[in-house]
């Protein structure tokens, strides 16, 4: 019995080497390199100036066409048939809180929809979903048939969400996606993709002579920073786009950097949240087509002034008036200065943190959640206004940069969220040592990503902006 004791001591010993040797392996400090000197800085720098060799603006007459897809998915069906939305299940996206489970049905209606635009020989479209996300699969699935179809590359295809967290979920694979959009069918895919396509061929089909006028107001009483409250800052800013045909026709194109999330996870219709009441309020008051698009959403949530659907239509009522009232004191023109460029921006390995100063090995977090080594950050220039289009939840703060950076050169910025990727959040730098969601586990690429993604945004936007 004298020897139990040194063989326990033995195994408690071998056991902690074992510890140690695993935590070696698993886990390893943030990295704090300076991005400037790293391989994918030196990378993207590269193919921006390949870009900025060929890129060109253009002035001339407008021409714009609109189409729409509807979104929304049949659930409760006999059988599944994505190829026309219809499901016998399918989860909701946006909260793990509702642990995948299906939607019961359908509150109001979610849309793909889309404005063509073209000047002489510059052609490109801007689409807004009802959706959490354009996931990149769905993505790719819809540029393969947009580029076989209608002869558009990726730098004319310019993408966005809603963000409401009560769209059409099953289309991620993997822990982190299937977390907040519910157990993977392949057929949800196929669904959104289609829409996509839809909408961008009907917007296309449907270019006429047009005119085209924009502006902005502020509405800070409807958004809040949602990370420190009075201690941060928030981009109250609503900018907006109108395309006049000359049969007519109306199309809006708005942005506003508040989440989509006055709906709570206790709802389990689907639903476009504030932006869907804003679209029809609009839609109904104009006759047209009202498209909304996330602008820089990170730290920033809604402050509806009320609970769930009143919640919901109040925000979205009252960002509708305002737009309203603009409309009729919004100059139109023709003639306008167009241009597109996009731009693959390689990403540094994975910073996935299990504390504040240690993170899962890259090579461990690329099986947890499989990312791209890149991702594609995009401008459009509509006359004055450069829009720029995110592979994130990009930061309210970080858009107020940008804007200032391009307000002193004589343009104006509009910066906006999930452009058909999706890299996790991109918040100000001051947060990245809070805990919580958006600094810790949704920051997936460490602390130098927001400077990097900043450096880049400014010099794409500048390059469009001074030409």
């Amino acid at each position: 019995m004298k020897y139990v004791p040194r063989i326990l001591i033995r195994l408690a010993l071998g056991s902690a080497a074992l510890i140690v040797v695993t935590l070696g392996l698993c886990l390893s400090g943030v990295d704090y390199r300076p991005y400037l000197r790293e391989p994918y800085y030196v990378e993207t720098a590269d193919r921006l100036h390949a870009s900025v060799l060929t890129n060109t603006v253009v002035q001339g007459e407008l021409a714009a066409g609109f189409g729409r897809a509807r979104l929304t998915p049949t659930v409760n069906a006999l059988t599944d048939d994505p190829a026309n939305g219809k499901f016998r299940s399918l989860p909701l996206a946006g909260y793990g809180a509702r642990h995948g489970k299906s939607a019961t049905g359908t509150h109001d209606e979610l849309y793909v929809k889309a404005v063509a635009l073209r000047v002489g020989n510059r052609l490109g479209v801007m689409i807004g979903a009802d959706a959490l996300i354009i996931p990149p699969e769905v993505t790719a699935a819809a540029l393969r048939r947009i580029e076989s179809e209608l002869k558009l590359s990726r730098e004319q295809i310019y993408l966005s969400a809603t963000h409401t967290h009560c769209s059409l979920g099953g289309w991620g694979e993997g822990r982190v996606a299937e977390a907040f959009a519910g157990g993977f069918q392949p057929g949800a895919r196929v669904w959104f993709a289609d829409r996509i396509v839809s909408a961008v061929r009907d917007a296309v089909a449907d270019l006429q002579p047009a005119s085209f006028g924009d502006g902005r107001f502020a509405a800070p009483e409807l958004v809040h920073n949602r990370l420190v409250g009075d201690l941060g800052k928030v981009d109250p800013e609503f900018s907006y786009v109108v395309l006049k045909q000359t049969t007519g026709k109306l199309a809006v194109l708005g942005s506003f950097a508040a989440h989509a999330t006055v709906l709570s996870s206790d709802m389990m219709a689907f639903s476009a949240d504030y932006p869907g009441c804003w679209q029809r309020a609009v839609e109904q008051a104009t006759g047209g087509t009202a498209i909304f698009l996330a602008g820089g959403v990170g730290s920033h949530s809604p402050t509806p002034g009320a609970e769930g659907f009143a919640g919901a239509e109040r925000m979205g009522q009252t960002l509708a008036q305002s737009l309203l009232e603009q409309l009729p004191k919004t100059p139109l023109t023709n003639s306008i200065t167009f241009g597109m460029l996009g731009l693959d921006l390689s990403l540094p390995p994975l910073n996935v943190r299990v504390s504040d100063g240690l993170r899962l090995r890259p090579w461990l977090a690329q099986k947890l959640m499989t990312v791209k080594k890149q991702t594609f950050i995009q401008a459009f220039r509509l006359n004055d206004v450069v829009w720029i289009s995110t592979p994130c939840d990009f930061s309210g703060e970080l858009a107020l940069g940008i804007k200032d950076f391009l307000q002193v050169r004589g343009r104006h910025a509009v910066v906006t969220s999930f452009n058909g990727d999706y890299v996790g959040y991109v918040i100000s730098p001051r947060y990245y040592h809070l805990g919580g969601y958006e600094p810790r586990t949704m920051s997936f690429f460490g602390p130098n990503v927001p400077d990097y993604f900043d450096e880049f945004i400014r010099k794409l936007a500048l390059e469009l902006a001074t030409k």
